[in-house]
This record gives structure tokens, C-alpha cells and sequence, in this order.
């Protein structure tokens, strides 16, 4: 019986040793807290500036990845410029067939719905991204939920892209040089906590002057809506 009560007085001695500790801890504030965050994201991607006879169909998606550095800006540290790098991959599926000729040139035209079946067809790229965000927040050193407005830019670098058609035939290609392998557009994130709105516009088109669609640039860009989780 006394080494049972022996054990019990050192477990309790432990116990009330750690939660000491554990309170000690918590009453610890950073006041020189930063919002460093991973960041996890989906998208509805919209093409705008379509030529004529061009259409989206289907869910076209986005997945964004990465992590963003924190720098606060003033006393109360609810401003700060974060910087980040991130992977994503885009998809928009369309009724705009890529074909690559003869001479190794790509050529692009409407596919015709009465004339051609198919149940695909889509272009994806693969980037490296690089957001800029001016950032405001109602956090303070003890409170971890919180409104935020974060604006910015986020540049991209396209890495790798792909083409695919599946009708009676398959028709698929991988790193189409026409695309405009840097990327760059708006950004504006808004919420409470971790889920929050996001909006992207791109500054610049997707394909580059080479891409001619019937003898007219393709002048198409990207529009990402959706939601972006941040997590610490």
C-alpha cells in the first residue's frame, strides 16, 4: 500500500509539475508575432477575351500550394507585406482545338459540335508562383481568428503545359511553346480565419504573340475564383 500511495504522490507530483509549465506557457504573448502561412487553394477558372465562337464547359479547376512569409509594418502589427512561393496547376476545358501542323506550328480553331464528337477537351499549365501581398488583419499577439484583407500581385512562372482532345481520336500535346511561360495578375483574398474569398486577374494573355487565331492574336486571359485556406 505505501509503494502504491509512493506512486501516485510522484505521478501527481509530474502531472502538477507539467501544468504548471503548460499555464506558465500560455500566459507567454509575442508581441513580435508574425502571421507566417501555409496556403491551400481552389479555383474556378474562367477565360475572358475569347475570340468568337470560343466556350468554356465543364468545371474548369485551379489548386494552389505554397507558403508566404509575414513582414508586419506598423506598431500593431496588423499591416505587413508577405512574400511567397507556391506551385499550382490550371485547367480550362473549352471547345478550342489545338492541332500542330507540318511545319511544327500550332493552329487553333472552334470545333465544330455537329461535325465532331468528343467528350475532352482542355489546356492546363503547371506554374511556380511568387505572391506579393500587402496584408491586413484584425489579429492581435492572443487572438488567432480574425478578419483579413490581403491584396496584392502574384507572378508566375509556367514550367509546364499541356494540350488534350479525346473524341474518336486522341490528340495530345506537352509544352506547347505558345504559351506565355511568365504569368502575372491581381490578387485580393478576404474572410474570417482560415477560409477566405479569392480573386485573380491576369494582367497579361495566356498565349504569346505567336498564337494566331484565325489571323488574330489570342488575346485570352485568366480569371481565378475560389477559396484559399491559410494555415499556420
Amino acid at each position: 500500500m505505501k509503494n502504491i500511495l509512493l506512486i501516485l504522490l510522484c505521478l501527481f507530483s509530474i502531472t502538477s509539475s507539467f501544468s504548471q509549465e503548460e499555464k506558465a506557457e500560455e500566459q507567454v504573448v509575442d508581441s513580435l508575432y508574425k502571421e507566417d502561412q501555409f496556403y491551400i487553394g481552389v479555383t474556378y477558372n474562367l477565360l475572358v477575351k475569347r475570340p468568337k465562337g470560343v466556350s468554356q464547359s465543364g468545371f474548369s479547376s485551379g489548386f494552389h500550394l505554397g507558403y508566404i512569409k509575414d513582414m508586419p509594418i506598423n506598431v500593431k502589427r496588423n499591416l505587413a507585406i508577405g512574400v511567397g512561393l507556391g506551385i499550382s496547376s490550371n485547367s480550362f476545358n473549352q471547345n478550342m482545338l489545338i492541332v500542330k501542323d507540318s511545319n511544327g506550328d500550332y493552329n487553333y480553331s472552334v470545333i465544330n459540335d455537329s461535325e465532331t464528337s468528343y467528350t475532352k477537351n482542355k489546356f492546363t499549365t503547371y506554374m511556380i508562383e511568387a505572391p506579393i501581398e500587402f496584408r491586413w488583419r484584425t489579429s492581435t499577439p492572443t487572438e488567432y481568428k480574425f478578419w483579413r484583407i490581403y491584396t496584392g500581385f502574384k507572378f508566375g512562372y509556367v514550367i509546364a503545359n499541356s494540350s488534350k482532345f479525346v473524341g474518336d481520336s486522341t490528340i495530345k500535346y506537352n509544352n506547347i511553346s505558345d504559351f506565355n511561360k511568365m504569368q502575372y495578375g491581381f490578387t485580393i483574398s478576404a474572410g474570417y480565419n482560415t477560409w477566405n474569398i479569392h480573386f485573380y486577374y491576369a494582367l497579361n494573355t495566356l498565349f504569346n504573340k505567336e498564337a494566331q487565331f484565325d489571323n488574330s492574336s489570342l488575346d485570352m486571359h485568366a480569371i481565378k475564383i475560389g477559396l484559399m485556406l491559410y494555415l499556420l
